[in-house]
């Protein structure tokens, strides 16, 4: 049975589906670093949420760790990098929270409008300050998007409802979606000349970090205000505080920080600043979705193999994992198989699917060809550290895609770019279910691919096949199954043959002096 540790204060519905869905859970909460290095190792998936810091060190102690999931979006406190060369899934919940969130931009919009927090204070101050607090309407002003994916889609809809003019700056917003939302999608600099609110719905990455910088903050319309959200480091918090001293930034309201806890910032105590301490997603309604949503997915990738929202790997739903296991399977053995024929010499390679196979998801698939091919270079690659192992080798790697049949109704090749050339081997299932080798090096051969076995390539002359069988009998070895084929009009034939143990270097060289044997080697699956 799978375990679990859930590390920071969750929901206990989380705990709930975990148990139901067959997996041991415990929970933990408060670790310090060195208390979850010590624990760690024991377990198969760690459900956090910003409190755990998962660090290299603690990856290094966790021996079983398969999946990290975070309850809620932002994973800084997950060193995704040294989770995919450990191979461990990283998962978050990126829809739980997403109303939460956005409904607290617009909350801040409107505090922002009205100076609803300078108001309250007044008032409780007892000095009935009627005349100070001149606020702005929303309806009709121009509400500036930064980013219009799931989060600023939700606050584009609400701003509409306001009736407000809603632009958007987001390299991903497609113009179909953009009319489907009802805005207008613009190139940044233009954002910044119009919109009376700018609001942040990013995440923060090399091209976003700054992107509120003093530069582009002098850009923006004089009496802007300004939301943000989504992650700290998005604004030039300095730079934020001069526009906002010079009146040219009317307001700012942040609800997230360069460096959190923020219990100091430059911008405390400036006229026309509102803050929140990361509120974000902080409602009874997303903290249960969150926790049920990152058991649900944890489980359902430790019981079935599904994979939903990682950010390592590709997705493969509950649904889809039955279907593309048997797939996955033969990918992966047809990647183990060309590597170890071709060893560390492959500079590319390409995956094609064509039949059946062609309806499916490949990233999965490709992702377990990389898997098996990879296994040269480490004895512990999985389908989420095998693409960056791939990648750190300059591996060309391609994914092509035929709609048409052949001669099997779902066919898998891989082809390895080498110095000598390329070198290509498929395979297809039988009954949908059974991974078959089909095609070694253009060589029609059949064969399961499976346990311990010999690859053989030999002159294709009478008496081989005998002097094989004896080479192998005075060596103790049992043949389990002889798969043969040829290359017609070269003398070129090829033989897969398994047997019962793993095949001693001496056997292998006794194979190599049989005459006509050209290569001679242990292959194991």
């Amino acid at each position: 049975m799978p375990k679990v540790l859930i590390s920071d204060q969750m929901d206990p519905k989380a705990a709930e589906i975990f148990s139901a869905k067959g997996v041991e859970v415990d929970e933990k909460t408060g670790l310090s670093k060195d208390e979850l290095i010590a624990i760690i190792g024991g377990y198969d998936g760690l459900a956090i949420r910003s409190a755990t810091k998962v660090t290299k060190e603690v990856l290094d102690a966790a021996s079983n760790l398969k999946v990290v999931g975070r309850a809620g979006i932002g994973v800084d406190n997950v060193d995704i990098p040294a989770a995919s060369a450990k191979g461990v899934v990283v998962m978050n919940t990126p829809f739980g929270n997403s109303i939460t969130t956005a409904e607290h931009a617009i909350a801040l919009m409107f505090a922002l409008a009205r100076e609803l927090p300078a108001a309250d204070a007044s008032t409780q101050a007892g000095k009935w300050e009627k005349n100070r607090f001149m606020g702005v309407e929303l309806t009709n002003k121009v509400l500036g998007l930064i980013g219009a994916g799931n989060i600023g889609s939700i606050v584009a809809e609400r701003a509409l409802g306001l009736r407000m003019k809603v632009i958007a700056f987001d390299p991903f917003l497609t113009p179909e979606r953009a009319l489907d939302l009802g805005i207008e999608k613009v190139e940044l600099d233009e954002l910044l000349a119009r919109a009376d609110f700018i609001t942040l719905h990013t995440p923060l990455t090399d091209q976003t970090r700054n992107i509120l910088s003093r530069e582009n903050l002098a850009k923006t319309k004089p009496g802007v205000r300004i939301i943000n959200c989504a992650r700290g480091g998005l604004i030039d918090e300095a730079a934020l505080k001069e526009a906002l001293e010079s009146s040219h930034v009317a307001g700012a309201a942040l609800d997230v920080f360069q460096e959190e806890p923020a219990k100091q910032s430059p911008l405390f105590g400036t006229p026309g600043f509102v803050a929140t301490p990361h509120l974000g997603a902080s409602t009874t309604e997303a903290q249960v979705n969150v926790a049920i949503q990152v058991a649900e997915q944890m489980s359902d990738f430790l019981i079935s193999g599904g994979v939903t929202n990682a950010l390592n790997m590709p997705s493969l739903s509950a649904e889809e994992a039955p279907k593309l296991k048997p797939y996955m399977e033969l990918a992966q053995k047809l990647g183990s198989l060309v590597g170890q024929l071709e060893g560390k010499s492959i500079t590319g390679v390409s995956i094609e699917v064509e039949g059946a196979a062609a309806q499916l998801n490949q990233k999965p698939i490709t992702g377990a060809v990389l898997a098996g091919l990879m296994q040269v270079y480490s004895d512990t690659v999985n389908m989420v550290n095998a693409p960056f192992l791939a990648k750190e080798r300059g591996l060309d790697v391609r994914e092509i895609r035929h709609d048409r049949e052949g001669d099997y109704h779902t066919l898998v090749r891989v082809t390895a770019t080498t110095p000598e050339g390329s070198k290509c081997v498929a395979g297809t299932l039988f009954g949908d279910a059974a991974p078959r080798l089909v095609d070694i090096f253009d060589i029609k051969v059949e064969a399961e691919l499976q346990g311990e076995m010999i690859y053989i390539v030999n002159d294709d002359q009478p008496g081989f096949i005998g002097r094989l069988g004896t080479t192998l009998g005075e060596a103790n070895v049992n043949i389990g199954t002889f798969n043969l084929g040829r290359r017609p009009g070269v003398g070129e034939a090829v033989a897969l043959v398994s047997v019962d143990d793993p095949i001693a270097p001496n056997v292998i060289a006794a194979i190599r002096n049989i005459p006509g044997v050209r290569v001679a080697k242990p292959l194991r699956f």
